[in-house]
């Protein structure tokens, strides 16, 4: 699909289909739910998904899954030095001035921002949040954490706008993007509390964790013996309600995007949503395992997106409907 995908976008320059592929490549191997939902997009957008997500990921990748061995100190300089090229690329214009030496990443990231015209202030915020997770293993309070999130998830959801595109003006949908960005990853947060624990983070807020009388020593007792704790339960079951509200904020702007990508944007609040019923579940047992959605249940969700392209495509032009051309087309890449 990679082929067709990148001739719908218009994207020909050799150099920069290869760097497009690599962050399709990232998108599909750690995205799994991201990447489901990627698949009902329209085909010509979903490149620049592909590489948002992509140098999103080969940022978080330089704070946390490099080798161990590396310093705080020896990250920072890495952040520092994808930060350079990533400002280079986009004030040279990306596609029109290639940055040589820097990750297809971030050719492929700055080519995208400047098709779509997405503003370049919200990659020096999500850099920011980025290196703060060098530093930083907690946050005393909700508004600490908000703060982070802003850089951290918020501005992806801003950034997923222009690719997207609306029925209104970009600014009021803008607050329902950014608060499907901080749903997602507060989804996250709660799925892995346990593994974010191993790396020495904590990222539920202290004020909520001790309205229930826990602390980092008791998740790390918890963590480190396999013993569970009522009081530990009724934080995770806090945690999440406040997730479930940030999801209730975001839901209208589902309504403000364009017909032809609500299916997908849909798919992922669905999906997302479905990690806090396994959580749930699984009585919020996150800091002995990583809860997930079961397999079938993703492939009937994602069905149900299809279901849900159908309709759109069958209210869009057929001509200039790059899904039904995906389908008629004679090859895949």
């Amino acid at each position: 699909m990679t082929r067709r995908e990148l001739d719908a976008a218009g994207i020909t320059d050799p150099g920069l289909r290869t760097d497009y592929g690599v962050c399709r490549q990232l998108n599909a191997r750690h995205g799994r739910t991201y990447f489901l939902a990627t698949r009902l997009l329209p085909l010509e957008r979903r490149s620049a998904v592909h590489a948002l997500y992509g140098f999103a990921r080969w940022a978080d990748d330089i704070v946390d899954d490099l080798d161990r061995r590396l310093t705080p100190d020896e990250r920072d300089l890495m952040l520092k030095r994808l930060e350079g090229d990533l400002a280079h690329a986009l004030r040279t214009g990306g596609a029109a001035e290639p940055v040589v030496r820097a990750e297809p990443v971030v050719r492929a990231v700055s080519d995208t921002a400047g098709r779509h015209g997405i503003e370049v202030d919200l990659f020096a915020d999500f850099l920011a949040s980025m290196r703060a997770d060098l530093t930083v293993t907690d946050y005393p309070t909700y508004a600490d954490l908000r703060a982070y999130m802003h850089g951290s998830a918020a501005v992806i959801g801003l950034q997923m706008l222009p690719v997207l595109g609306t029925v209104v003006p970009r600014e009021e949908a803008a607050p329902h993007a950014a608060a499907l960005g901080v749903a997602f990853q507060l989804t996250n947060f709660l799925r892995d509390v346990g593994e974010d624990l191993d790396r020495g983070r904590v990222y539920l807020p202290a004020d909520l964790l001790a309205a229930h009388g826990v602390d980092r020593p008791l998740l790390e007792w918890s963590r480190r013996g396999g013993r569970r704790d009522p009081r530990i339960r009724a934080a995770l079951v806090a945690a999440e309600a406040l997730t479930r509200d940030v999801y209730r904020t975001a839901e209208p702007g589902i309504a403000m995007l364009e017909p032809r990508v609500r299916p997908c944007i849909r798919t992922a609040f669905t999906l997302y949503g479905g990690i806090l019923d396994a959580i749930a579940r699984h009585d919020y047992t996150v800091l002995h395992h990583r809860a997930v959605v079961p397999r079938r249940r993703r492939a009937a969700t994602a069905a149900a997106g299809v279901l849900r392209v159908a309709r759109a495509r069958w209210h869009a032009a057929p001509a200039a409907d790059p899904v039904a051309l995906e389908r008629k087309g004679p090859g895949r890449g």
